[in-house]
């Protein structure tokens, strides 16, 4: 696999002028970060490999793993490292790769969850030229006051706390209250208090050249792995191309703004749940502007003074079913539920932060979730292992003997576990670990979501030990099952039945018209794609040759073909063999031993397909 990987590169090294301007290797143009790339990677015991290319500049950084304590960690934990080590980036790239687990494992996924950003904060005066050429004002026009020290700094950006000026303070002080437009009007009309404080969150200088410059070089490494067979079935192009994606939507805070908004629609008329408002005036791609929530976070709740005496078990159960409201109710959530991110208010209600990752659930997503709940509460294995070849992507040698047999397995486990100490993350864990033992890869959405549901779990348990998100569900579970069968939704379905024929009637008779026509006039094609019949007719070739080669070399030798060798009788009475024959029959006899050790090593010499 190594040698493979080094000839494709090595080759589009050698013959750069056969390809186009738009395909030049990334390693030209970010010569000096592939190097600190390859530095790092190689520190950290992760680039040996990378010493077979036939790239000078890389041979000379290689290096052995430095260090008794870098031999100790796992594998999973020197990603993590050289991730954070990296930068912002790769510090982001792995947190969204976290959230794959059934692409790159659970264990490598759970290390990556773990990085926290070391960016470098930006200086007071960086921030402040920001914002002003942002809004064409100066800052103390729109704030009263700004801390200069950040509060907080993440890969992406930097919050400060400030409070706005006189002009912005039309607020309400309470939760209720929703922008109508974008210029400050309120739904209810009240004004604020004279002192609004907010946070401001201002994206690093630069950060989009440095994104820009590190997605262009994944891009690359993701290509190269392309052409290998090893890794085709994990998509490598398509996930860096998705988590690109995600990352560049991150840069832009309008769309933060945007997701702020909608919460606060979802739950206007909550009083049990803050989601904090947006400043929409003092918004931009590159900054947002919004209110401030005070709260003590999740993890710091056993330790609070202040919440001594606040039930944690139902502040668990609570904060569980906010979530799944959000995802089975909604279909859309806050995909970053860490302790950090969720914080309980003096006046005892679950607030969210950070809307930076949401996640959303198409609704044939919720109904084959649905269906999943069900067959696994029903033991019904079939319907099972059907659903989970429906949702994911499987590869074309899925072996379903098999597949079958842990699907059961795993249904046996956990379908006779009490609904009150089931362990969901254990579950999702198990399942994703089939799903990735045979090669299927979930959707993104799908995939996040089990994220999302093993971190609540693991958030709800620090508040509440015996907390079981399975018995939480258990009435979303029962609302899922009316859900399903109710006649609006019947309705629906039946509605989508309608149009997709419709659709398909109006166009099947043109398209027909257009078959036959091509038919009549001798201009139908039909295109045969085949697949992996290149080794096969390579060794058809060359077993033609070495025969062709063996018959022609032994003609040579019956008819004396000169130059001779042994003109006169020698041992065991050989004279006058073909010069020509002798080497024609020993390279033949070569390439057929080739052929042979070939394709015993495939495994398919005695064996079929």
């Amino acid at each position: 696999m190594v040698e493979r990987i080094g000839f494709y590169y090595h080759m589009s090294i050698k013959f750069p002028m056969k390809r186009s301007i738009g395909s030049i290797p990334q390693l030209y143009r970010n010569v000096r970060r592939w190097t600190e790339i390859v530095s790092v990677l190689s520190k950290y015991g992760l680039a040996d490999w990378m010493s077979r290319f036939n790239i000078a500049f890389i041979n000379e950084r290689l290096k052995a793993p430095d260090g008794e304590v870098l031999a100790q960690l796992t594998q999973a934990a020197r990603i993590r490292l050289a991730f954070t080590e990296l930068g912002p980036t790769f510090i982001k790239f792995g947190q969204l790769l976290s959230t794959r687990p059934d692409l790159i494992g659970p264990d490598i996924a759970d290390e990556l969850s773990k990085l926290q950003s070391d960016t470098p904060q930006d200086s007071f005066e960086i921030v402040k030229n920001v914002i002003e050429s942002e809004h064409g004002r100066p800052l103390e026009e729109m704030f009263c006051s700004f801390e200069e020290l950040p509060i907080a700094s993440a890969s992406i950006g930097q919050v400060h706390a400030a409070r706005l000026a006189e002009e912005y303070r039309e607020l309400h002080n309470g939760d209720s209250v929703q922008w109508t437009t974008g210029n400050g009007v309120l739904d209810d009309g009240q004004i604020c208090d004279h002192e609004t404080n907010v946070v401001v969150k201002v994206r690093h200088a630069g950060i989009e050249r440095i994104i820009e410059t590190d997605l262009d070089i994944l891009s690359g490494i993701a290509a190269m792995a392309e052409r290998l067979e090893d890794f085709k079935n994990y998509q490598p192009t398509l996930v860096v191309a998705e988590i690109s994606r995600t990352m560049r939507r991150e840069l832009d805070l309008e769309r933060e703004q945007r997701n702020l908004l909608q919460f606060r629609t979802m739950f206007k008329n909550d009083k049990t749940v803050a989601i904090p408002f947006p400043v929409t005036q003092l918004c931009s791609p590159r900054m947002i502007t919004m209110q401030r929530i005070e709260g003590t976070k999740l993890g710091d709740m056993k330790r609070s003074l202040h919440h001594a005496d606040a039930d944690l078990d139902a502040l668990a159960r609570k904060g569980a079913n906010l979530y799944l409201k959000m995802i089975f109710q909604y279909g859309f959530y806050h995909a970053d539920p860490h302790p950090g991110n969720i914080l309980i208010t003096d006046e005892g209600k679950i607030a969210l932060i950070d809307f930076g990752m949401v996640g959303r659930i198409s609704e044939r997503l919720r109904e084959d979730i649905e269906a999943l709940l069900v067959a696994i509460v029903n033991q019904d294995v079939a319907m099972l292992t059907a659903l989970i070849k429906r949702i994911g992507k499987c590869p074309m040698d899925l072996n379903e003997a098999a597949f079958s047999n842990d699907v059961a397995d795993f249904v046996g486990h956990y379908s006779t576990q009490v609904m009150s100490q089931f362990d969901m993350s254990g579950a999702l864990r198990d399942f994703v670990a089939i799903v990735r033992r045979f090669n299927i890869t979930l959707p993104s959405e799908a995939s996040l979501l089990i994220k999302v549901l093993i971190t609540l779990e693991g958030t709800s348990r620090l508040l509440s030990p015996n907390f079981s998100l399975m018995e939480i569900m258990k009435p979303f579970q029962r609302m899922l099952v009316l859900k399903r069968m109710s006649p609006a939704r019947q309705m629906r379905k039946m509605r989508r039945f309608y149009l997709q024929v419709e659709q398909l009637a109006d166009a099947l008779p043109g398209r027909l018209s257009n078959i036959l026509e091509q038919i009549q006039t001798g201009r139908f094609d039909v295109h045969l794609d085949h697949r992996k019949l290149g080794p096969s007719v390579n060794r058809m070739v060359m077993g033609l040759m070495t025969s062709a080669l063996f018959l022609g070399s032994s003609l040579m030798l019956s008819y004396k073909v000169p130059p001779l060798m042994f003109p006169e009788e020698g041992l065991m009475r050989i004279h006058d063999l073909s010069m020509l024959g002798v080497m024609g029959c020993f390279v033949s006899i070569m390439m057929g031993l080739r052929l042979m050790w070939a394709i015993r090593k495939s495994g398919n010499l005695d064996q079929p397909d």
